[in-house]
């Protein structure tokens, strides 16, 4: 089978994206997906996404993501970015998108060439002596470092990635060092991929919440550097947690190509 697939980035992070609608690929061909990923006998990717058909009347399409590894994943913020461009480059969307992924619905808008993607609300963030946990639709682990530039991200993220209370399910890994004011930056060790990546999305929300939660941050939008360049996330505070959540940068699409199954 010859597959028609294109390649995306968002600050870094890139993507594997391929049509579905047609349903040409199975979801459980875990082999098929990590040989794409890989840098070295395939494409070469973060993760791969796959655009299909909505499942609800409200939705324009449905998001089904996988890590480099193969295997599906929880959400991922640039992976999400990326594919409300892709469908836009479809035609499927103009200026505002709604789809549904693993973790529930999403809105989108298109604006100045930038993706605001609404994340889910989080309601709950773990306070510890050495670091911050919270869900952004993936599990994140915060700690703040010093000297992030030399910091040892792979060693020290792979280390608490799977150890203790995180073990076989693991955690996304982020170490954040304060810029000035309301401007941090982050590198971040994801699971799946199991290396430091450019940048990730659900980790640079995580890292804008935890920062306001512990009051490092007094504005309700963060501006986040990442190796792979700059998202801002702003959000509401209520009572209940964190709502209106959006995690805002550019999603590019790369190139296009083909490739023999």
């Amino acid at each position: 089978m010859t597959l028609t697939f294109y390649k995306y980035q968002g600050t870094g992070n890139d993507f594997v994206v391929i049509d579905n609608r047609e349903q040409i690929l199975p979801k459980n061909n875990t082999k098929l997906f990590s040989r794409l990923c890989d840098r070295k006998f395939g494409i070469g990717a973060d993760g791969l996404m796959l655009l299909e058909l909505p499942k609800n009347q409200e939705d324009d399409f449905t998001m089904v993501y996988f890590n480099a590894d193969g295997n599906e994943s929880s959400m991922c913020g640039n992976g999400g970015r990326c594919l409300v461009a892709f469908a836009a480059f479809l035609g499927i969307v103009k200026h505002k998108a709604t789809f549904t992924a693993i973790d529930g619905k999403h809105h989108a808008e298109i604006k100045n060439d930038l993706i605001y993607l609404q994340m889910q609300d989080v309601t709950e963030i773990e306070k510890h002596d050495s670091h911050l946990f919270l869900d952004t639709g993936s599990p994140h682990h915060v700690t703040i470092v010093e000297d992030l530039s030399d910091f040892d991200v792979f060693t020290k993220g792979r280390k608490i990635r799977s150890g203790a209370p995180y073990f076989e399910s693991g955690s996304n890994v982020n170490f954040v060092e304060k810029k000035n004011g309301n401007h941090f930056a982050v590198r971040t060790y994801e699971r799946g991929v199991e290396d430091e990546t450019l940048s990730c999305g659900t980790g640079v929300t995580a890292v804008a919440l935890s920062m306001h939660a512990i009051k490092l941050a007094d504005d309700q939008q963060i501006t986040i550097d990442t190796p792979g360049g700059v998202l801002k996330v702003t959000f509401q505070e209520t009572a209940k947690g964190y709502e209106n959540i959006y995690l805002i940068g550019p999603a590019k699409q790369v190139f296009k190509g083909e490739i023999v199954c």
